[in-house]
């Protein structure tokens, strides 16, 4: 097995673990057991638990980085490709924190960690928006003057949604499909682009 292969394994390993046990009650030797490649392989890689635990959060975010530069690569309209984005950012950070039970409250412990790790997602994801802003601009799509500073403030607004949207407090009891056009309707008005009628 290569070593990135075997990296990955001991991470998914990990994430299993942490998941189900919660960090605290997993140990090193849990995870190498696990993993069934043994203490020194572990230690060849990481050389504490909290190296695991930051592996973890760095893999469960390339996996997210992943899917939105799907989204941004589409031959969809621009403001499509917002709305897609805000979307699916928000999915996945659900359907992460759900995915990975006992590890969720890591997560929000730990949030000044969590944020330390995620700068390189924060960093990429506004590249993202800046980018599908500039094609939105230039299309003639949007009428906004400063695309850098709007593509950071739709991801910090984006980022501060992740808490209400995972405990299912925005938009109590609204659909998905209920709620995109009011969504999209407030996307769009910012951005000057008026709703098709």
């Amino acid at each position: 097995m290569s070593v990135s292969k075997t990296r990955q394994k001991l991470v998914e390993v990990a994430r299993q673990l942490f998941a189900r046990n919660g960090v605290a009650n997993t140990t090193m030797n849990d995870i190498a057991v696990a993993s069934g490649k043994g203490r020194r392989t572990l230690y060849t890689y990481f050389s504490r638990k909290d190296d695991v635990y930051y592996a973890v959060i760095e893999s469960e975010l390339e996996r997210l980085s992943e899917k939105l530069n799907e989204v941004a690569a589409k031959n969809t309209a621009p403001q499509d490709k917002v709305i897609e984005l805000i979307y699916t950012h928000l999915s996945l950070i659900r359907e992460t924190v759900v995915r990975n039970g006992n590890l969720r409250a890591e997560f929000f412990r730990n949030i000044w960690m969590v944020e330390k790790i995620r700068k390189k997602f924060d960093e990429d994801e506004i590249l993202l928006f800046r980018k599908v802003y500039a094609e939105g601009k230039a299309a003639g799509e949007f009428d906004i003057d400063d695309v850098e500073l709007v593509a950071d403030i739709t991801h910090y607004c984006i980022k501060g949604l992740e808490v209400p949207f995972i405990y299912g407090r925005l938009g109590n009891g609204m659909t998905e499909e209920a709620s995109k056009p009011l969504v999209a309707k407030v996307v769009y008005g910012a951005l000057g682009k008026r709703l098709n009628k």
